[in-house]
Parts: structure tokens; C-alpha cells; sequence
């Protein structure tokens, strides 16, 4: 502990960092975000709209994200979390880091979006509230922001130097973090640099540790921007190296993930109208395997080894017409997988083989104001297509595997699709009472693994539930008709925000038992320890429920928090409940404010969740309620400390939505979901200048 703790104050000084250009903030009734804390705004660092405090002490962005009302954590890994947001979550969500959106390259989700927005170098993270606008692309539910650090143009014509550093530690997996921005900023040039340092090892749990958890993470970048006039042009890139890093719910471990991304956009004037246009690229690169940091198989016929790519291209163009905007964008998705056993060069299976997917859409939006209501009406169309390679496989492969690849290849074949979609948001910003009310047609064409998964593997976009699963190719796209309505009570000291929301999803993607007729997939599910494998099916479902969250300044310094949420998925087509939805949740925060510092007392909890899929085979689980210290303090103008202990009563508990626990030797039985950690200390010092 003592080494790492002088690592961390040895490197932080050397760290530096930046992101990418500022996104154009939603408005705040339509919006919640938590900005993280122990951290003093510069002026020329991007800041959050509607601030809502919160700590992050695990290296994961997505724990941070789900503090917020109506959302949840898929705790997969110490970073592979996925947020839950309203019963929905993965490619469902219109998920943006620093400003651009990209598909992860595994086809378990080990790297979800979030992977790649270190908490270290995390500013904030904004969900809206109700459908995401039809300027953000397709997508059935919120969007999620992510933004990192970054140092914006100034007001003055000099350079100015800009920092922000940080530095962590967390006793429950002796994890280190180290990161930041720096750089110059004038009113027309701003250079940036960003890097990051992550390491954790197992974490502790009551009783023992969890085996295989630890991880290694590095980000590194560069961003630049030019400014003149009412036009600026800004490039940014960056690249993040995931090393060795534990996955206990999958069936293996991350043995390495390099990322590039890559930004250019342009802000300004087209003639006399307002004109923006941003290209983007990713390309991910991962090695996973199921013997380097677990147990290994008892047989070198088990020995897995895969290896997956995935190169994203998206652009976007926008013009305002007064107060119309219209715009075109499109992504391409290139990707592939190919699974292989070192101990035999002639076993390789192409899983995915060379998987593209194509979207081009075109959508309009107009705000408007009237009489204290400010509105939003929006209307988009996208045309999709996708085709995979029919499979290819090595000699050493099974002959049941080969004859399935042939079979695959009979039925392969491009898919079309065109979707639309709307959405009416309308809400009042002053006031007491300031109702707000969305209503949204929103859709999903199914991905490459839910689609074009043709081998019973269990790659499940994030699922990692033990379920072998595969895909179909006639899937049809998900349509969701949705409302949400709300109300923020604003009355001097006290600000109460309730919503209530109703989403009904025509052509749901689930798993669902595989027809008695496909044997050779029921056959190759078994060899391979599940006789009863899943395939992507169109289900009808609705998702319903209510959260909310409160703040009261009960005194001068006494301040009172709190959220609540509640969840409700069913099938309508059987009597079954959807999959992997939370249970209700909240938490309720009491903090004592004083001028440099401040501390607070937090009650974090869970009821059962019975409400579970029988179709899935999901078990239900138990509620319970933990509690949090946090504090505060300011140590000067420029530097600050904040921290605290989670888990203050060292109780083992475990999320419904947690994965569940297949490495051998660990403190966790088999079969176990991912308990929380046990009592941990965390502490985080930052520098801003």
C-alpha cells in the first residue's frame, strides 16, 4: 500500500490531460447530471448543466452514472459496468463519450461505452430524462453523456496555462488512479494533452477476496482548436490500453483492449447560418482468454483464445433554419471475432466473420417558446443494412461446428431495414411548478452478436449470464412508444423532481428457449455444459414506473438528498417478466456544509427482487441497505481533498443486476453473484489551476 500511495504522488505531477470539444448542453428540466466531486472548476474547464454532486471511488464510470434517479449498475467486471437506465441499457441507450458514440469491440461487452470514460478523468455525466432528441441518432431510450475533462477557449487574447490533476486511492482493491488535463487556452487557440493510470488488484470482500477482479488501464491523448469569429474547429485524439483485467460473470478475462479514437468537428457559420459538422472514428482491437489470469481447463482441448476487432465511422452534419434544424448523419460498423485454441493451430472459428453494418439517416428538429413553455418537436428516418461473410472454420474444428458453419452459410444473407422516429418534448423553466412531459416513437435495429451469432456461444452483449446464446438473422427492429411526465417543485430551499414513464416495445429482442427443430445448435449448447441455450428472439414487452429525486436545504449548512427508483418490465405476449430488471432503489444523503469543507452521512438500498424471468431461468434475490461516509476539504485556492468510507458496516451484499461468479478458487462460490466490496477507504486529491 505504502509503494503505491508515493507512485501516486510521485506521478501526479507528471500527468496531464484533455478531451474532446464541448457538446451543446440540453436544457436542465430535461436533464439530470452528477459532476463528480473533489474537483475545482477552472474557467476554461468544461462544467456540467444542473450539477448534482457525487463521488467516485471505483474506477468505473458506469458506478458513478448509476447514483442518478432511474438508473442502475450491471456490475460485469471492475470495468466493464454497464448503466441501466429505466429498465434499459447497452446499445438500447444513446451512450456519448467525450462527444462521440462508437461500438465496443467485444461481442460480451467487456469494453461497454463507459469503459472507455475513466472516473479519474471523468467531469461529469448527463442522462436526459425521457427519449433522447432525434438529433442524437437512433436509440429507444435516454442518452447518456460522459464527459471528460477539458479545456476550453478562454475570454482573453493571451495563452493561459490550464491544470487539473488527480490523484486516488481505494483500500478495497488497492487500486491507484492518477490522471488529468492540462494545456493552453486563448480566446482563439486552445492544445491540450490528457493521460490516465489505473491499477487494482482483486477486491476484498467480507470473508476473503473476489478472485480475478484486478485490472491495468492507460488513456493518453491530444486536442487542439482553433477559434475566429463565430467559427471554431476542433481535432482531438486519444488512445486507451486496457491490460490483463478480470472478468469473474464471462467465460473469459480481458487480456488486453487498444483503442484509438479520433474527432474532428467544425462550429459556425454557413453563410449567415448556424452549421456544425463532426467526424468521427474508433477502432478496437481485443484479445480475450480463459486461462492467463483464472484457473486454467483441466484439458488443452479448452483452451480459448479470441480475438476481436471493431472499427467505427460515424459523421455529422446540422443546419439551423431559424429555429429549425436539420441534419444528416450515418455510421458504419465494421467488426469480427474469431475464436481459436492456442495448442491447435487448425481450431479457428470466425464467430462473427467480418460483420458490417451501415445506417445513414436524415432528421429535423424545431424549438420553440410560447407563453413561459419552451418545446422541442423532432422527426428522423434512418435506412440500415448489415451482412456477414459466410463462416469460415479450421480443420481441427469439430465436424458438428464445420457442418453448422456450411448450413449458416445457406440462409446468410444482407438484412434492410428503415425506421423512423419522433419525439415531443415540451417544458416550463420557471417558476414553482414546472411540469415537463415527453412523448416518443423510438427505435433499434438488433446488433451483430443478437443478429449474426449463428455458433451457441455465450457472448451476449453484456449479459453474462452463464446462458449460452445465438443469434437470428430475421430478427425484426425494436419500435417503442413511450411517455414520460414530471413535474420539478422548485420552492426556495427545496427542489422535488418526480417523473413517471411508460414505454411499450413492439419486436423486443430476448432470449428465449431454441426450437426443438434446431439439433445441431441444441447439441453443440450441450457439449458445451447448456442443454437449454436461448436464441435472439422479437418478443412484446412494456417497461413502466417512477423516480425521483430531492434536495432541501433544511438549514444553512444542513443540506438533505435523496433519489428513488422504480422499474417495472413484463412480457405481453406470456405471463413472464422481462430480464435482469433492478429492483426499487434509492439512496438518501444528509450533509453538513461548512465555508471549506463539508461532510456527509449516506444510506444506500434495494428491496428483493422477485418480479424475475422464469423464461431466463433468473433467480430472484434479497434487498438490503448499506452506508457511506463522505467529506470534502478544501486546502487552498487550488487544491483540494475529498474521500470517505463505503460499505461503513462491512455487510456482504450483492445487486440484483450484479453478474454471477464462474472462477474457481476464490472466495466466491461458483454460481455466486459479485458481492459489493467490503469496508474501504478512498481518498482523492486534486490540483486545478
Amino acid at each position: 500500500m505504502t509503494y503505491r500511495l508515493l507512485c501516486s504522488a510521485t506521478a501526479l505531477p507528471l500527468l496531464l490531460a484533455v478531451p474532446a470539444m464541448a457538446e451543446e448542453a440540453e436544457p436542465a428540466p430535461l436533464t439530470d447530471t452528477i459532476v463528480v466531486t473533489g474537483q475545482r472548476q477552472s474557467t476554461a474547464l468544461e462544467a456540467g448543466t444542473d450539477p448534482v454532486s457525487g463521488h467516485a471511488s471505483a474506477a468505473d464510470a458506469a458506478a458513478l452514472a448509476a447514483r442518478l434517479p432511474g438508473a442502475a449498475l450491471i456490475n460485469n467486471g471492475a470495468i466493464s459496468g454497464q448503466v441501466q437506465y429505466r429498465g434499459l441499457f447497452s446499445d438500447r441507450l444513446a451512450i456519448r463519450v467525450a462527444g462521440q458514440s462508437f461500438q465496443t469491440g467485444g461481442p460480451n461487452a467487456m469494453d461497454p461505452p463507459l469503459h472507455y470514460a475513466p472516473a479519474i478523468l471523468l467531469s461529469s455525466i448527463s442522462v436526459s430524462r425521457g427519449a433522447a432528441p432525434v438529433s442524437e441518432g437512433p436509440g429507444m431510450g435516454a442518452m447518456v453523456d460522459a464527459r471528460l475533462k477539458s479545456v476550453d477557449f478562454t475570454s482573453s487574447a493571451a495563452m493561459t496555462p490550464v491544470v487539473s490533476l488527480a490523484s486516488s486511492y481505494r483500500s478495497a482493491d488497492d487500486g491507484v488512479a492518477v490522471g488529468g488535463v492540462a494545456g493552453l487556452a486563448s480566446e482563439r487557440v486552445r492544445f491540450n494533452v490528457i493521460a490516465a493510470w489505473e491499477q487494482g488488484d482483486d477486491y476484498r470482500i467480507p470473508g476473503g477476496r473476489a478472485r480475478d477482479t484486478g485490472y491495468e488501464r492507460l488513456t493518453y491523448g491530444l486536442s487542439a482548436g482553433f477559434s475566429t469569429g463565430d467559427n471554431r474547429l476542433s481535432l482531438d485524439w486519444r488512445r486507451q490500453e486496457t491490460g490483463q483485467s478480470g472478468n469473474p460473470p464471462y467465460a473469459m478475462d480481458i487480456d488486453f483492449f487498444h483503442t484509438d479514437f479520433v474527432r474532428a468537428g467544425f462550429e459556425g457559420k454557413l453563410g449567415t447560418l448556424p452549421f456544425d459538422l463532426t467526424l468521427g472514428f474508433s477502432d478496437v482491437s481485443h484479445g480475450m482468454d480463459n486461462f492467463s489470469q483464472r484457473p486454467a481447463p483441466a484439458s488443452l482441448s479448452q483452451y480459448r483464445y479470441s480475438y476481436a476487432e471493431a472499427q467505427t465511422l460515424t459523421a455529422t452534419a446540422r443546419l439551423g433554419i431559424g429555429p429549425v434544424r436539420i441534419g444528416v448523419d450515418g455510421m458504419t460498423v465494421d467488426r469480427m471475432v474469431n475464436i481459436t485454441n492456442p495448442n491447435s493451430a487448425g481450431f479457428v472459428i470466425g464467430s462473427l466473420d467480418q460483420v458490417r453494418q451501415e445506417r445513414i439517416g436524415a432528421f429535423a428538429e424545431a424549438r420553440l417558446a410560447r407563453g413561459g413553455w419552451q418545446a422541442d418537436l423532432g422527426v428522423r428516418v434512418d435506412g440500415h443494412t448489415a451482412r456477414m461473410n459466410n463462416p469460415q472454420t479450421g480443420n481441427a474444428v469439430p465436424m458438428m461446428i464445420a457442418n453448422l458453419a456450411k448450413a449458416t452459410a445457406l440462409i446468410n444473407g444482407q438484412r434492410t431495414d428503415t425506421t423512423w422516429d419522433a419525439v415531443i418534448r415540451l417544458w416550463r423553466e420557471e417558476g414553482t411548478v414546472r411540469p415537463r412531459l415527453t412523448l416518443s416513437r423510438k427505435s433499434r435495429v438488433p446488433n451483430a452478436v443478437e443478429r449474426f451469432s449463428w455458433l451457441p456461444t455465450e457472448a451476449s452483449g453484456g449479459l453474462a449470464d452463464g446462458n449460452i446464446y445465438i443469434g437470428r438473422q430475421t430478427l425484426k427492429p425494436e419500435v417503442a412508444w413511450a411517455a414520460e411526465g414530471g413535474v420539478d417543485l422548485v420552492s426556495g430551499p427545496l427542489t422535488f423532481r418526480p417523473s413517471a414513464f411508460y414505454r411499450r416495445i413492439e419486436n423486443y429482442v430476448q432470449g428465449t428457449p431454441v426450437p426443438s427443430t434446431m439439433t445441431a445448435q441444441i447439441a453443440i449448447a450441450t457439449m458445451n455444459g447448456d442443454a437449454t441455450p436461448l436464441i435472439a428472439s422479437n418478443v412484446a414487452a412494456q417497461v413502466y414506473g417512477a423516480d425521483a429525486d430531492l434536495t432541501w436545504q433544511m438549514l444553512d449548512r444542513l443540506k438533505l438528498e435523496g433519489t428513488v427508483s422504480y422499474v417495472r418490465g413484463k412480457r405481453r405476449d406470456i405471463a413472464d417478466n422481462l430480464y435482469r430488471i433492478a429492483p426499487l432503489n434509492g439512496r438518501l444523503a444528509l450533509t453538513w456544509q461548512a465555508d471549506r469543507w463539508s461532510v456527509t452521512g449516506e444510506a444506500v438500498g434495494a428491496a428483493r427482487q422477485s418480479k424475475v424471468s422464469a423464461t431466463n431461468g433468473e433467480a430472484a434475490s434479497p434487498g438490503w441497505v448499506a452506508a457511506n461516509l463522505w467529506f470534502d476539504l478544501a486546502l487552498g485556492e487550488s487544491i483540494s481533498l475529498s474521500g470517505g468510507i463505503e460499505n461503513l458496516f462491512n455487510r456482504r451484499y450483492s445487486d440484483h443486476l450484479a453478474g454471477r461468479n464462474r472462477v474457481t478458487g476464490s472466495d466466491l462460490a461458483v454460481g455466486e453473484k459479485l458481492p459489493a466490496p467490503a469496508r474501504s477507504l478512498f481518498v482523492r486529491l486534486g490540483f486545478t489551476l
